[in-house]
């Protein structure tokens, strides 16, 4: 079974994800995180594989996360996708140099994010 990690400082929203991401039917495990650090212990005490991120997170930003971990051995290929209201284009280029694997802007649509989790192989 795939470990799916949601971090996002609202628990509502790790809530919408889930249950948004439930229903591509992909048998999954959730972890949650409200903040960058839990999120960062949470990949060292577990195999992740497939990070759903909010770049607005206490602690460590979700873009700092994600430099972060694109700097791990063992993380550094893994599926991470920003889903954030940061919709900038200077952010989702930040965020693709910074090497994410997908961005979804929030508000989303249940069939854009279906649509871009499906293009992702984790």
């Amino acid at each position: 079974m795939k470990t799916v990690m949601v971090v996002d400082d609202s628990r509502i929203m790790r809530g919408i994800v889930k249950r948004t991401f439930e229903k591509l039917n992909t048998q999954a495990e959730f972890l949650e995180a409200g903040d960058g650090k839990t999120a960062l212990q949470l990949l060292t005490n577990n195999k992740v594989d497939l990070v759903l991120l909010d770049w607005n997170i206490p602690c460590i930003s979700g873009i700092d996360f994600l430099r972060q971990v694109r700097e791990m051995d063992e993380y550094h290929d893994t599926p991470i996708v920003m889903v954030t209201s940061e919709a900038s284009k200077m952010n989702i280029v930040e965020a693709v140099k910074a090497g994410v694997t997908s961005y979804i802007i929030k508000p989303f649509s249940e069939a854009v994010f279906m649509e871009k989790i499906s293009n992702i192989t984790f």
